[in-house]
C-alpha cells in the first residue's frame, strides 16, 4: 500500500521559502541527480529515494509514516583507520568537538536545540567511519538539517585553544572510565598492537593513545577536520515522517553550498599473516576471573567469507547450544565460553574468549582449549545447526527494522562501504546461502592450526601466562612521524540566506497514544495490550510482583537464582535443546528477577509465537530444577558476586546501597545476592521459592505487536488456568534518615578514577500527575539533561568526568535523589566540591526562567519518540497495569508541565534536594586523594571491603 502523504503542517510560508531556495541553488549551478528510486517497485527491502548533490554529497530518504518522527543521519567515511601513525584519535575527538558549536550555533547549543526540540542525538566514531544522527518530531526536520550542515560547514569557526583543552580532558576521562578503570577494557589496546603490525590502521583503538593527544595541536586538529569531513565524503541519510521533495530541498539549500573536500580514495591494507602464535599478557587489578583470549586474523567485512565464519562463530560458541559452552560452561571449567567474530573494512577477527573460575592454570587451560579445537568436528555440523542459525539472521534483520533509525543506519552503512544503499536482500541471500561445506572451509583456512594472538589476562600479579609471553611490540619514536599530506584549503561556503537565522518549525505533530485493550482473568491476572502491524513480530511481558522482596535476610539472591533455573532445563527439554528450540523459530524467552518484580520477556516472530508460547508453558510451569544446573548457576552467582566486590563500579553500588537503605533494609544488598547469601541458599530453597511466589495472584500481561486481541486471547489460555496461591502483598520498610552530608570512602588503591555517588532518601512516591512527575521536571535542568547544570559544570566546564548527572526515582513506597559520575582520581576532591555548590545553588534558588521554558519544550514534544517500537509500547503499557493509571494520564501531564510555575519548582527543590543531609559515596585511590578529600571539612567514614565503617559516621538528629 502506498502510505505516501503530502507534507503534514507546513505553512505556504515554508514551501515559499523551500521554492525560493530550490531556485537560488539552481541559479548558482548547482544540481541535484536523482541516482535511485526503489519506492516504485519491490526492489528494496527499506524503500528509499538516492539523489547526489554536485559538491558530492549523497542524500537517501526513506518515507514511512507509521510514527510523528524523523531520524536524520549523517555518516562520514573517516574513523581512526584514516589517521596516522603518533597522531590517532583524531576521529573520535571530532565526534566531541562536533556537539561544541559551530559558526552559526553556540557554545553547548546543538544538545540544547535538539533537546528543547524533544529529540534525542548521539555520534559514534569507530575504526571506519563516524556518524551523528537525531531523532526529533517530524516538524524540527529543517532545524535538524540546518545543525549538521552548520557543523559540517562552520564548525571550525567556533574551534578554540579552550575548546580543545576540554574536549582533550573529556576523551581522557572517557578512556579511564571505559577502557584502564573497566574490567579487562586494557586488553583491547594490547590486542590491536599485537595483532596488527605497526603502523596497520587497525593498530590503534579508536579513542586513540593519549600521549597522540597530548602531542596534538589545534592545526593539526583542524587539518584533520577539512581533509576528511567534505560533503563528498558524506552520506546525509533521513527517514522517516518525512516527504522527499522537502528534504532534498533543504538538503539543497543548507549543505549544497559547501565546497568539495579533497578526494578520498578507499582504503587498502593488506592481509594480516602470522607467522606464529604471539602470547602477550598483563595484569589487571580489577577482575577477580582471569581470562584466556584468542585472536585470529579472518576477513574484511562483505567478503564472501564473512557469513561462513559468523555461523560458525555461533555454532562453536555462540549460547547453550555451542560446542564451547557445553565443552567449558556446562563442565565448570570456566564461567563464560564465547567467539565473537568482528569484521571491519579492512580486516576481521575470529576471538576466543574463556573466562575461568579462579585459581584455574591459564596453562592447563590453553592444553584444554587446543585439545577441543582439534576435537572439533566441523565436518558433523548438521543442517539443522545451519538452519537455526539463518532462523536468527534472519530475525536480528525484522527487528532492527523497528525502528525508523535502525532502517536508516542500514543504508547508510551500504551506502558508505558499498556505494549502494539496496544492498538488504544481497545479505540477506549471502546468510542464506551459506553451505556446510563453507563452514568446513572457513574453519580449516582461518581457525585450526592457525597461528593466532593468545592473550593471558592474569587476576593476580604473580599468576602464571597460559606460556610465557614471546611477543615485543614495536617501540619505533612516532613523536616525530610526519603527517601524510599539506595543510588542506579552508572550505568556502556561497550562501544566499542568512544562516545564522534559526529555522522555523511546523506545527507540533499530533500525538496519540497507542490504542489499548484490558482485562484481568478470575485468577488475577491483569492483562493490557495493543496491535500494530508495522513488523511482523509480537512482544509479551509477564511481571511477577515481589522480586527480591520476597528474599529472606540471610538468602538474598534466592529471587534471582530461581530466576536463572528456568532458563535452564525442564522436565522434557534439557538447557541445551530447549535454546536450540527458540533458536530454530527465532524467539528469544528471558526470565529475569530484581529488587521489586520477576519479569518473563518473550519476543517472536508472528508466525512463530503459538509453538514459541509452548516453549514458555513448558519453562514457566515444568521446571527441572537439576541439581547440576543448581550447582553450576549458584556457583557462577557466588563468583560473580566477588568479582563484582573488585571491580569500582560494583563496589560503589554495593556499598551506596547499604548506604542509601540501612544496612538491614531488604533492598540495601543487589538482587543477585551476595556471596554469603548465595552460599546459604539450598536447592530446596529455590523450589519452595518457586512453589510460593510464582502465582498468577500478582501477575500482570503485557501483549504488543501484530496481533489481536481474539487471536491471542486463546493462546495464552494457559496463564488463564493457572491456579492462585494466595500470595501476599510485602510491604517495603521506611527509609532511615541522613544526618549531616557524610564521605563514606571504599579505598581501591591504583584506581585512575574514582566513582562518585551521593544522594538521600525523599518522600516522594511514584505519581506520574503529582509530585513525583514534578520532580522529574525539577531535575532536567539540574541533572537530567546533558546541558544540565552538573554535566555542563563537571564535563564541559572543568573536565573531570565523561558525564555526571542526577535523578529522583521512585516506587510505590520508597523514593531517593541521587548523584553520580566517574571522575579523574586526581579532581576528586574538586568534583566532590563542584557537585555539592551545584546542588546548594539549585535547592537555593530552583531553576531559572529560561531553564523552565528549556524543561516545558523538551519534556513536551519528546512524547513523539516514545511510542515507536514494540517495547517502548510495552513499557508504556506496563506503567498503565502497574500503577493502575487512567488512560488520559498522559494529557494530564501536558496539562501539568505547561501550568508549572518558577515559584511551585523552587518549593520542590527546597523541598526534595537536600544538599546539608547527603550521604557522599567515593570509591577510589585513598592514597592519591584521601588529604585533599579531609580538606573539604565534612565527616569522613571509611569503609572496609564489606561495607562496614571503619569510623562512625554522625547520627541523625
Amino acid at each position: 500500500m502506498n502510505r505516501r502523504k503530502t507534507i503534514k503542517a507546513q505553512t505556504l510560508a515554508q514551501y515559499a521559502i523551500l521554492l525560493v531556495a530550490l531556485l537560488l541553488t539552481q541559479a548558482c549551478g548547482q544540481q541535484t541527480r536523482l541516482v535511485e528510486d526503489t519506492t516504485k517497485d519491490d526492489s528494496a527491502l527499506i524503500p528509499y529515494q538516492k539523489y547526489q548533490l554536485s559538491n558530492g554529497l549523497t542524500v537517501i530518504v526513506h518515507e514511512d509514516h507509521s510514527d510523528p518522527l524523523v531520524h536524520v543521519d549523517v555518516t562520514y567515511h573517516v574513523g581512526s583507520a584514516r589517521e596516522e601513525l603518533g597522531r590517532s584519535g583524531f576521529a573520535h575527538f571530532f565526534e566531541h568537538m562536533m556537539f561544541q558549536g559551530s559558526g552559526h550555533v553556540a557554545d553547548e547549543q546543538h544538545f540544547k536545540i535538539v533537546s528543547e526540540a524533544g529529540g534525542t542525538l548521539n555520534g559514534t566514531t569507530n575504526r571506519d567511519r563516524t556518524n551523528y544522527y537525531e531523532t526529533v518530531p517530524s516538524d524540527q526536520l529543517e532545524r535538524m538539517l540546518w545543525l549538521e550542515a552548520d557543523r559540517m560547514g562552520f564548525l571550525l569557526e567556533a574551534v578554540t585553544q579552550e575548546k580543545f583543552e576540554v574536549q582533550r580532558a573529556t576523551v581522557k576521562n572517557e578512556k579511564g572510565q571505559n577502557y584502564d578503570n573497566r574490567p579487562y577494557g586494557p586488553h583491547y589496546e594490547l590486542m590491536a598492537e599485537t595483532l596488527y603490525p605497526q603502523g596497520h590502521p587497525y593498530s590503534w583503538l579508536t579513542i586513540g593513545r593519549l600521549e597522540d593527544l597530548d602531542r596534538a595541536n589545534l592545526d593539526d586538529l583542524k587539518n584533520f577536520f577539512l581533509r576528511w569531513y567534505g560533503p563528498n565524503n558524506a552520506t546525509l541519510s533521513v527517514g522517516g515522517d518525512v516527504d522527499p521533495e522537502q528534504v532534498v530541498a533543504l538538503a539543497e539549500k543548507y549543505f549544497g553550498p559547501i565546497s568539495k573536500g579533497p578526494e578520498v580514495e578507499p582504503m587498502q591494507a593488506d592481509p594480516v599473516v602470522l607467522e606464529e602464535d604471539r602470547y602477550v599478557s598483563y595484569h589487571d587489578r580489577n577482575i577477580r576471573f582471569p581470562a584466556l583470549v584468542h585472536a585470529f586474523p579472518t576477513v574484511p567485512r562483505y567478503h564472501r567469507d564473512e557469513p561462513a565464519l559468523d555461523a560458525l562463530s555461533k555454532i562453536l560458541g555462540q549460547g547453550k547450544t555451542s560446542y564451547l559452552y557445553k565443552t567449558f560452561v556446562e563442565t565448570q571449567k570456566a564461567v563464560q565460553a564465547s567467539t565473537p567474530h568482528p569484521c571491519s573494512e579492512l580486516a576481521g577477527e575470529f576471538n576466543i574468549f574463556l573466562l575461568p573460575y579462579p585459581g584455574t592454570s591459564l596453562t592447563e587451560l590453553k592444553d584444554e582449549m587446543d585439545s577441543a579445537l582439534n576435537a572439533f568436528d566441523v565436518e558433523s555440523i548438521t543442517e539443522e545447526q545451519l538452519e537455526t542459525f539463518k532462523t536468527q539472521y534472519e530475525a536480528g534483520v525484522v527487528q532492527s527494522l523497528g525502528k525508523v533509525s535502525g532502517k536508516v543506519s542500514q543504508l547508510a552503512a551500504f551506502e558508505t562501504f558499498l556505494g549502494n544503499p539496496n544492498q538488504l536482500q544481497k545479505e540477506l541471500k549471502r546468510y542464506r546461502d551459506i553451505t556446510k561445506a563453507d563452514v568446513v572451509r572457513v574453519f580449516n583456512e582461518y581457525i585450526k592450526d592457525r597461528p593466532a594472538v593468545v592473550m593471558s589476562i592474569l587476576a593476580q600479579a604473580d599468576a602464571q601466562p597460559a606460556r610465557p609471553d614471546n611477543f615485543v611490540l614495536e617501540q619505533g619514536d612516532t613523536a616525530q612521524t610526519p603527517t601524510n599530506g599539506t595543510p588542506v584549503e579552508t572550505r568556502t561556503v556561497q550562501d544566499d540566506f542568512d544562516r545564522s537565522a534559526l529555522p522555523p518549525v511546523g506545527e507540533a505533530p499530533s500525538i496519540q497514544v497507542p490504542e489499548f485493550w484490558e482485562g484481568q482473568w478470575s485468577n488475577g491476572i491483569e492483562l493490557i495490550g495493543t496491535d500494530t502491524d508495522e513488523i511482523p513480530a509480537v512482544t509479551i511481558r509477564l511481571e511477577l510482583h515481589g522480586g527480591q522482596l520476597y528474599d529472606p535476610a540471610d538468602k538474598v539472591g534466592l529471587g534471582s537464582l530461581t530466576a536463572a533455573l528456568l532458563n535452564e532445563s525442564t522436565e522434557d527439554h534439557s538447557a541445551s535443546d530447549m535454546a536450540a528450540e527458540l533458536e530454530k523459530l527465532g524467539s528469544s524467552i528471558s526470565i529475569s528477577s530484581g529488587d521489586q518484580a520477576t519479569v518473563v520477556s518473550l519476543w517472536s516472530l508472528t508466525k512463530n509465537l503459538g509453538p514459541t508460547l509452548s516453549l514458555l508453558q513448558e519453562k514457566l510451569f515444568h521446571p527441572a530444577f537439576s541439581a547440576s544446573d543448581f550447582e553450576r548457576l549458584k556457583k557462577q552467582a557466588i563468583e560473580s558476586a566477588k568479582a563484582s566486590q573488585q571491580q569500582p563500579r560494583g563496589m560503589a553500588s554495593s556499598a551506596f546501597g547499604q548506604l542509601l537503605y540501612g544496612k538491614d533494609h531488604v533492598l540495601a544488598p543487589p538482587s543477585s545476592g551476595l556471596p554469603e547469601t548465595l552460599e546459604a541458599i539450598s536447592l530446596e530453597d529455590v523450589q519452595a521459592h518457586y512453589k510460593n511466589y510464582y502465582a498468577p495472584d500478582h501477575a500482570e500481561l503485557v501483549v504488543v505487536g501484530n496481533i489481536k486481541e481474539k487471536e491471542i486471547k486463546p493462546m495464552l489460555q494457559f496463564l488463564k488456568d493457572w491456579a492462585p496461591k494466595g500470595v501476599s502483598k510485602v510491604d517495603i520498610p521506611e527509609l532511615p534518615t541522613v544526618g549531616q552530608t557524610t564521605i563514606y570512602v571504599r579505598d581501591k588503591p591504583g584506581a585512575p578514577q574514582s566513582e562518585i555517588r551521593m544522594g538521600h532518601p525523599t518522600d516522594l512516591r511514584y505519581d506520574p500527575t503529582g509530585d513525583y512527575y514534578k520532580a522529574t521536571l525539577l531535575n532536567y535542568p539540574l541533572g537530567g539533561a546533558f546541558n544540565s547544570r552538573i554535566n555542563l559544570n563537571l564535563r564541559e566546564d572543568k573536565g573531570y568526568t565523561y558525564g555526571a548527572g542526577s535523578r529522583f526515582s521512585s516506587d510505590r513506597s520508597t523514593g531517593v535523589f541521587t548523584a553520580s559520575a566517574s571522575v579523574k582520581a586526581e579532581h576528586t576532591a574538586d568534583a566532590v566540591r563542584e557537585f555539592l555548590n551545584e546542588l546548594k545553588t539549585f535547592q537555593k534558588e530552583g531553576p531559572a526562567p529560561d531553564e523552565l521554558q528549556f524543561t516545558q519544550a523538551a519534556m513536551g514534544r519528546r512524547e513523539a519518540l516514545e511510542y515507536e517500537t514494540l517495547g517502548q509500547k510495552a513499557g508504556f503499557l506496563n506503567k498503565i497495569i502497574t500503577y493502575d493509571l487512567d488512560a488520559g494520564y498522559k494529557e494530564e501531564q501536558r496539562q501539568l508541565l505547561q501550568s508549572i510555575t518558577e515559584r511551585e519548582l523552587d518549593s520542590l527543590a527546597q523541598r526534595y534536594i537536600r544538599p546539608d543531609g547527603m550521604i557522599i559515596l567515593v570509591v577510589g585511590d585513598m592514597a592519591r586523594y584521601g588529604d585533599s578529600l579531609r580538606a573539604l571539612g565534612l565527616p569522613l567514614v571509611e569503609l572496609d571491603a564489606q561495607g562496614a565503617q571503619i569510623t562512625t559516621p554522625p547520627q541523625a538528629k
